[in-house]
């Protein structure tokens, strides 16, 4: 079983930047797709950017975040980053990370298990 665990959260301004971290611990001999999902109040969860195990494959980003958001990894650290610039309050939510049942591509939730708890990302304007 692997645990994920998110940090990195915050309060930033309008056009600030943040970077998250998913750890992983348990069984992480092997490497993981991983995608970050991010859910805010009163809206569904949504998909925002995964990267394969190896992390040499092209990452997958929603439209809303592409150009501003970089997802990487450590395979070393078993750790996956969010790099997040020119955030703005329409970013703001709970931020969540995932492994891939079926890879990498998947950018539904239900292709996604062994949830993190989240980490809260507040922008103000």
């Amino acid at each position: 079983q692997v645990t994920l665990v998110e940090s990195g959260g915050g309060l930033v301004q309008a056009g600030g930047s943040l970077r998250l971290s998913c750890a992983a611990s348990g069984r992480t001999s092997s490497s993981y797709p991983v995608g970050w999902f991010r859910q805010a109040p009163g809206k569904e969860r949504e998909f925002v950017a995964s990267i394969s195990a190896s992390g040499i494959r092209s990452p997958n980003y929603a439209d809303s975040v592409k150009d501003r958001f970089t997802i990487s990894r450590d395979n070393a650290k078993n750790t996956v980053y969010l790099h997040m610039n020119s955030l703005n309050p329409e970013d703001t939510a709970v931020y969540y990370c995932a492994i891939g049942r079926f890879g990498y591509l998947a950018r539904s939730s239900t292709s996604y298990d062994n949830w993190g708890q989240g980490t809260q990302v507040t922008v103000s304007a």
